[in-house]
């Protein structure tokens, strides 16, 4: 089954990024262990195929980031790009709710350059460069929530609320967005052909989504930040 081939590949990839403990190379392993499934669904024209397996491959990138680092925070720390930083901007946010998760004027335009800058990059490279980029915000986004969890008075539930949903939501649209506007360059450079009105649509759930995003994290990172700290108990 093709969606166990990309969860075995994808561990594959942070195994031998560990055994190597190169930042730089963790994330190129992960790009590389999915992106041929995502290649192959479109050169049969399946674009909602390819969307659903690069789901899937982004719910392993979370699920091992996670792992990981709730098992080795203090190696994922140097492992993952920008996971310390990362790691200590939102525990100073769960710690005092204050930061770029619950102040619109700071979160909004960092989001924006990320949706700039996966759709540049999926424009230009095929998808290749975009699918990079994210399993860099995935890595570090799975490392705060491990690291949280190997804190945590409930580890769990913390690993699951501390993907944020409107975090969640964020992901699905990179994909969906990622894998439309990377048809271009396959099209012109491996004959890739798909349906284009199942591209609009998917394209326009993506957009839909980022919109969402924003709309949830205004309204709900104050009380989910408050609710974070009573789970974690810190």
């Amino acid at each position: 089954m093709i969606s166990a081939q990309i969860i075995v590949a994808t561990i594959a990839s942070y195994v031998a990024g560990w055994m190597i403990g190169s930042p730089a190379l963790v994330p190129v392993l992960n790009t590389l262990a999915s992106f041929p499934f995502m290649l192959d669904a479109l050169h049969r024209g399946q674009i909602r195929l390819a969307v659903a397996r690069m789901l899937v491959w982004a719910l392993a990138l979370a699920v091992c980031a996670t792992l990981l680092s709730y098992a080795r925070p203090w190696q994922t720390d140097t492992l993952f790009i920008n996971g310390a930083a990362y790691r200590q901007e939102m525990f100073a946010w769960v710690i005092s709710g204050r930061g770029a998760e619950s102040t619109p004027s700071q979160f909004i335009p960092q989001q924006v350059m990320h949706a700039l800058g996966v759709s540049a990059l999926a424009l230009v490279s095929g998808g290749l460069l975009a699918m990079l980029m994210g399993a860099i915000l995935m890595n570090y986004m799975g490392h705060y929530v491990g690291a949280l969890a190997a804190t945590s008075a409930h580890p769990a539930v913390t690993m699951v609320l501390g993907w944020h949903p409107w975090a969640v939501i964020r992901v699905v649209s990179f994909v969906a967005i990622a894998v439309v506007l990377s048809t271009p360059v396959l099209g012109r450079v491996l004959a890739v052909r798909v349906d284009r009105d199942d591209a609009r649509r998917i394209l326009a759930l993506g957009v839909t989504g980022l919109i969402v995003d924003v709309v949830l994290k205004a309204l709900l990172a104050p009380a989910w930040q408050r609710l974070l700290l009573r789970i974690v108990g810190w």
